[in-house]
């Protein structure tokens, strides 16, 4: 009886430790898998021809005081016609929170990782005030859903937002992604002449906080604002993000669209010098824009 007992005891103990073993094994497994799945960084035109953010009415909110910010222009176009760097020292409530979404379920790049990169670039957008770029652009669509939208000429006057990037309800992308989208900081610059678009559009939401809003119909109207890169007092960012960081240059339309029921979020900040800000309270209000990628002069992001 005693001897039955103990080589029940003994096979008890090895299943234990069977068990422990198989569990360490699918563990060591599972990270090894993941660790695999790291997504390829995409290159600047990749990137940048799918970045479609619909840009949302939010609920007000003043960012803490700020020291003095650099904002310096990174796009060549730009800094080759002596865009100069200006100097603010107050940032103003936020107006918007601008989030990816695909058109007309066009997918961008297919057969890369771009889109793993594009669905996490969530930029929260404050009035600011400076010196007017005052410079004339021509600018072609890069995005091929709105490639029969004809060239055409702007001029780019005074700036009107700076949109910093922001992660949703504590949901953090993978450190490849982070290491990207955290440096996405745009300066929002108002031009003239306003022409209607007129071009209907499917748009669908591609972060996962906001994958539960359906599928909206809205339709293209007035172009306001070109939204350009900038650096922020001088920031070193980790080698290659700024190769596709300097091409994102995005016009917002405005357009009409369905109304939507409050959707409560709270947001964080991502760049290095803002993450002391404390979270942010957001209720998208209604739809408001739609920000899609340009090019200026002729001037294509690059392919590698």
């Amino acid at each position: 009886m005693l001897r039955r007992s103990l080589l029940r005891s003994r096979f008890g103990i090895a299943a234990m430790v069977l068990v422990a073993a198989l569990a360490s094994t699918a563990a060591a497994t599972t990270a090894t898998s993941s660790a695999a799945k790291a997504f390829a960084p995409p290159t600047p035109m990749q990137f940048v021809s799918g970045l479609d953010l619909e840009c949302f009415r939010t609920t007000p909110a003043t960012p803490p005081p700020i020291p003095a910010l650099k904002l310096s222009h990174l796009n060549p176009v730009l800094t080759a016609a002596g865009a100069a760097p200006w100097t603010i020292t107050s940032i103003g409530p936020r107006e918007q929170l601008c989030s990816p979404v695909l058109k007309n379920n066009v997918i961008p790049s297919p057969g890369t990782d771009v889109l793993e990169f594009i669905r996490y670039v969530d930029l929260s957008c404050y009035r600011i005030g400076g010196p007017a770029l005052n410079m004339s652009l021509t600018l072609d669509q890069l995005n091929p859903v709105l490639k029969d939208l004809p060239r055409k000429k702007v001029n780019v006057l005074n700036p009107e937002q700076l949109c910093l990037p922001v992660i949703k309800n504590n949901s953090v992308p993978s450190v490849e992604v982070l290491q990207l989208i955290r440096y996405i900081d745009l300066v929002c610059y108002r031009e003239t002449p306003q022409v209607a678009a007129n071009f209907p559009l499917t748009l669908t939401q591609l972060n996962p906080v906001l994958s539960d809003i359906p599928p909206t119909d809205v339709r293209l109207t007035a172009n306001r604002q070109l939204c350009v890169p900038v650096q922020k007092n001088n920031q070193q960012m980790p080698e290659g993000v700024q190769k596709i960081v300097q091409w994102i240059d995005l016009e917002k339309y405005d357009m009409t669209a369905p109304a939507m029921a409050p959707w409560n979020l709270t947001l964080h900040h991502i760049n290095p010098l803002m993450q002391g800000w404390p979270a942010e309270p957001a209720t998208l209000l209604d739809r408001g824009q739609l920000a899609v990628p340009v090019a200026k002069n002729g001037n294509n992001p690059t392919t590698s």
